[in-house]
């Protein structure tokens, strides 16, 4: 992998990730863009102890854009995009419109290729290594930015979902604080290791899952399944088997095995409700570890923290969206509509041949 570091013409952070160590990336970008100026902000709330970014200004952001204005494909002749490059592997850059920004925190996109057309799934595992690559190497530049305490790479997938662009793209969040998911992980993980004397909490899940019908699929390095309490219709959760903290903990045999797992995945989801209903819009989620102290979840270091991405899609079946309604949004309580081991099955039955 070759990383080149380039500004754009306001002055954001752009970054190509290249699979040729000779690759020459020197295209200057030529758009009058002014300085960007962000007004977000990060509010606590008193009675809920969790935070909310207040970004006004996004809602100027680009807003579904036809395919030849899509600003994440490459720049070609007089049309300028945020790639200044007529082409690319994989680039990462400051958002335009971040929810995060300066002390609140940053937020990057991640375009996974340049063809406009494709998805995550259709990628070589060249190019899902890739993107692996870049996802670690951001993690580990931004954990040092001293306003970041948590790295949160992900992935939306679909109008349904609220993409707004229809590039092949993920996104990067640096937060300011452990976020309110995670937190609730480390208190279970906490509470689960005094009362076993020791027992950590994301390995007795393995332990569970690897032994019951909701398994997936099943590599050396990693396994997903189907989790005992899913909250969505049809949600995998993939975990290296080897319990690390963060991307920057795999090992070289489990990179190397990830993209196989996972574009396999990715294709199943596509497959679950037929040709007609594909692709299947879905929120992708890496799960790391924070960076900052965790002295307020008593007994539980880093190394305890277990990475692993959340896999799931808003649709229940053909033609009908998972909606949160009253009691997923006004009370946090998920009611599923479909049992996690026949979503396992499902998954299972539209494995690749």
């Amino acid at each position: 992998m070759k990383k080149t570091s380039t500004r754009l013409a306001d002055g954001r952070e752009l970054i190509y990730y290249d699979l040729r160590d000779d690759t020459v990336r020197d295209a200057v970008d030529r758009r009058p863009l002014e300085r960007t100026v962000t007004t977000s902000e990060v509010r606590r709330d008193p009675l809920l102890g969790d935070s909310v970014a207040i970004a006004s200004h996004r809602q100027g952001r680009i807003y579904h854009p036809p395919a030849n204005e899509c600003p994440l494909c490459p720049s070609q002749g007089e049309r300028l995009s945020e790639i200044p490059d007529s082409w690319y592997d994989v680039v990462v850059f400051e958002n335009r419109f971040p929810s995060l920004a300066g002390d609140s925190g940053r937020c990057e996109v991640v375009c996974f290729t340049s063809d406009h057309n494709a998805s995550f799934a259709d990628l070589t595992e060249e190019q899902a290594r890739l993107v692996l690559d870049a996802w670690t190497d951001r993690t580990s530049e931004l954990s040092h930015l001293p306003s970041v305490e948590q790295v949160f790479c992900f992935e939306n997938r679909g109008a349904e979902i609220g993409v707004t662009l229809g590039h092949p793209h993920g996104q990067i969040y640096a937060y300011p604080f452990t976020t309110p998911r995670t937190a609730l992980m480390l208190r279970s993980l906490a509470a689960h290791k005094e009362a076993t004397g020791g027992e950590n909490l994301f390995d007795a899940v393995l332990e569970r899952e690897l032994a019951d019908e909701r398994v997936v699929l099943e590599a050396e390095h990693w396994v997903a399944f189907v989790p005992y309490a899913a909250h969505w219709p049809y949600e995998v959760h993939l975990y290296p088997k080897r319990r690390v903290p963060d991307l920057l903990g795999l090992d070289e045999d489990a990179r190397t095995e990830f993209p196989q797992v996972y574009l396999e995945l990715l294709r199943r989801f596509d497959r679950i409700f037929g040709e007609s209903e594909s692709p299947t819009p879905y929120i992708a989620a890496w799960h790391q570890a924070p960076f900052g102290q965790l002295e307020e979840f008593e007994g539980v270091h880093r190394d305890d923290f277990a990475l692993h991405l959340e896999l799931f899609t808003i649709r229940r079946t053909s033609g009908k969206l998972k909606f949160l309604a009253g009691s997923e949004s006004g009370m946090d309580v998920f009611i599923n509509d479909i049992r996690p081991e026949a979503a396992a099955q499902r998954l299972r039955e539209v494995a690749s041949s």
